[in-house]
């Protein structure tokens, strides 16, 4: 009796195995970034730039990291077809993702809006997801569910002297 049991349990367990149903995406790949370490101390970098030129567009950050992972520098952007912004960042980086609030002027008024960059072999890929307006400032509704696509790749450049 306990050998049909036995054989029973097994049966259906792989019937119910079997029965799971495989689903394919068409979804483009996207990079998840890595939680931060514990206790991650790291000498300041000096000045760090990166730039992404494509098809006459151009996306500009250059910051400075501090020992405590806080980020503070500039970025512009100048697409095609938009008006150009640029502006201070101010955030931190956490583990290997930078999330910092953007302050920009564009067509005379100032906005805030929150931004994400992954960094990755070298280079830093810009976030985006859900956006929520509070008090004036654009933020991510759920940093967890962001999604860096590598097209969005600013790779590291000489710093200008200003």
């Amino acid at each position: 009796m306990k050998k049909v049991l036995t054989l029973t349990a097994v049966l259906a367990l792989s019937v119910f195995a079997s029965c799971k149903k495989e689903t394919t995406t068409t979804e483009p790949v996207q990079i998840t970034p890595s939680p931060p370490k514990e206790a991650e101390i790291v000498e300041p970098a000096g000045d760090q730039c990166y730039a992404l030129r494509l098809n006459g567009s151009v996306i500009e950050m250059s910051f400075n990291v501090n020992s405590h992972q806080e980020v503070n520098g500039k970025l512009s952007y100048n697409l095609v077809g938009k008006d150009k912004n640029e502006g201070s960042l101010i955030g931190n980086m956490k583990g290997d993702t930078l999330i910092a609030d953007y302050t920009f002027m564009s067509e005379g008024v100032s906005s805030v809006r929150e931004v994400a960059f992954l960094q990755k072999d070298g280079a830093f890929i810009e976030g985006y997801g859900d956006v929520v307006e509070a008090n004036g400032k654009f933020s991510f509704k759920d940093k967890k569910t962001l999604k860096f696509d590598a097209k969005n790749t600013l790779s590291k450049v000489d710093c200008r002297v200003e």
